[in-house]
């Protein structure tokens, strides 16, 4: 193995920790309504819908997340400050869960939030870019599960990008299309197929 590349695990290793403490802080921010019984669970019910939307795109990230490494055995320093970047966005997501949830989702903070997916799928299109750079390295052609997922990304963002000038007309409108987003990549019909193929590690 050269010099300049590494086994992929450790990168693995670390992101699931960064990952698992992000939706440890989202958790953390749900707080016991003051009010008691049905009308309390009522007051949390849209704190708990942001949670829910913020939980499902960190755990899409993760997925896809895994999905990528697995794809690849040996990394480079290139992939590992692409991924620090994309942990830097992701661990902005429960900042601003709290932000717009605190601000009622108004037309301001629900922006902030689209803007934060915006952030993060830029994050997360760097690492995807940069291990299919992988193939270039190694002068392997790169695969077209690759070429057509990066298209899909591409797709999701342009919709974060339609959300955000919505947030200030509808910003229930702008969640609903930021939780169109999560459809594509969770309806098992939208998504892409995920066998497994890395090999076996000795």
């Amino acid at each position: 193995m050269p010099a300049h590349e590494m086994k992929s695990t450790r990168l693995e290793a670390f992101s699931d920790g960064v990952i698992a403490v992000i939706i440890t802080i989202m958790v953390l921010e749900l707080h016991v309504p003051e009010a008691h019984g049905f009308a309390g669970f009522l007051h949390i019910l849209p704190r708990l819908g942001i949670y829910g939307l913020s939980f499902l795109v960190v755990a899409i990230y993760w997925v896809n997340h895994h999905d990528l490494c697995s794809r690849t055995e040996v990394i480079n320093y290139r992939v590992l400050w692409a991924n620090l970047l994309f942990l830097f966005t992701l661990s902005l997501l429960p900042y601003f869960t709290d932000y717009v949830a605190e601000h009622h989702y108004d037309s301001f903070s629900t922006a902030l939030y689209t803007v934060t997916f915006i952030v993060v799928a830029i994050g997360f299109l760097v690492l995807r870019l940069s291990l299919n750079g992988l193939h270039d390295d190694h002068e392997e052609k790169l695969p077209s599960r690759d070429r057509k997922e990066t298209v899909k990304h591409i797709t999701s963002l342009a919709l974060y990008v339609i959300a955000l000038p919505v947030a200030y007309y509808k910003p229930i409108l702008s969640l609903a299309l930021d939780f169109a987003v999560t459809l594509i990549w969770i309806v098992p019909e939208l998504g892409t197929q995920r066998p497994s193929h890395r090999k076996h590690r000795g």
